[in-house]
C-alpha cells in the first residue's frame, strides 16, 4: 500500500486543509451560538467524523486504482473521474459552509453531491464491492450534514423560527 496507499488517503484532506487556511477563526463555534441546534455535533466530533470519512474515502479510491491496474489509464478515467468531480464539490461545500458561512448557497451542492456519492459507488460496486461499501458512512454523514445546512439557512430567512435561548422573548 505503501506510498501510492497514503497518497490515496491523504489528497481527500487537502480540501478541509484549505478552508481551515482559509477560515481557521471561523470554523469553530459554527453551532456553538446561543440559538444551537440540539442535535447538532459539537465541533470536535465535526472534525473527527470529516477527517475519519475522509481517510476511508481515500482509502476506497485506492482499492478501485488497485483493482483497475493502477497508473493513469483509460479504465480509471470514469470511476476515478467521477470520485475526483464529487471531491471537489465535497471541497465547495466545505468552503460554503465553513468558510463563507453561506449554508444556502452551499444547499444546492451538497445535494447533488449525494447524487455523486450513490452514483460513485454503484460504479466502483462491479470494481470493489468494498470501496463501494465504505461510501455509505458517507452518504450517511452528508444526510446529517444536509440536514444541519437546511435548518442554518431556514432560520438565516426565517429568525422567527429559530429555537430561542432560556430567558429570551420572541417579538
Amino acid at each position: 500500500m505503501w506510498p501510492q496507499g497514503a497518497i490515496f488517503v491523504a489528497l481527500p484532506h487537502l480540501g478541509p486543509l484549505l478552508v481551515w487556511l482559509l477560515a481557521p477563526h471561523r470554523m469553530a463555534g459554527w453551532c456553538d451560538s446561543p440559538r444551537k441546534l440540539p442535535w447538532c455535533p459539537p465541533h470536535k466530533v465535526l472534525l473527527l467524523v470529516w477527517t475519519v470519512i475522509y481517510s476511508v474515502m481515500g482509502y476506497a479510491s485506492y482499492l478501485v486504482w488497485k483493482d483497475l491496474g493502477g497508473g493513469f489509464g483509460r479504465p480509471l478515467a470514469l470511476p476515478l473521474g467521477l470520485y475526483a468531480v464529487q471531491l471537489t464539490i465535497s471541497w465547495t461545500v466545505l468552503i460554503l459552509f465553513f468558510a463563507a458561512h453561506a449554508p444556502g448557497l452551499a444547499l444546492l451542492p451538497l445535494l447533488l453531491l449525494y447524487g455523486l456519492v450513490v452514483s460513485t459507488a454503484l460504479i466502483w460496486h462491479p470494481i470493489n464491492k468494498l470501496a463501494a461499501l465504505l461510501l455509505l458512512p458517507y452518504l450517511a454523514w452528508l444526510t446529517v450534514t444536509a440536514s444541519i445546512t437546511y435548518r442554518l439557512w431556514r432560520d438565516s430567512l426565517c429568525p422567527q423560527h429559530q429555537p430561542q435561548p432560556v430567558g429570551e422573548k420572541s417579538d
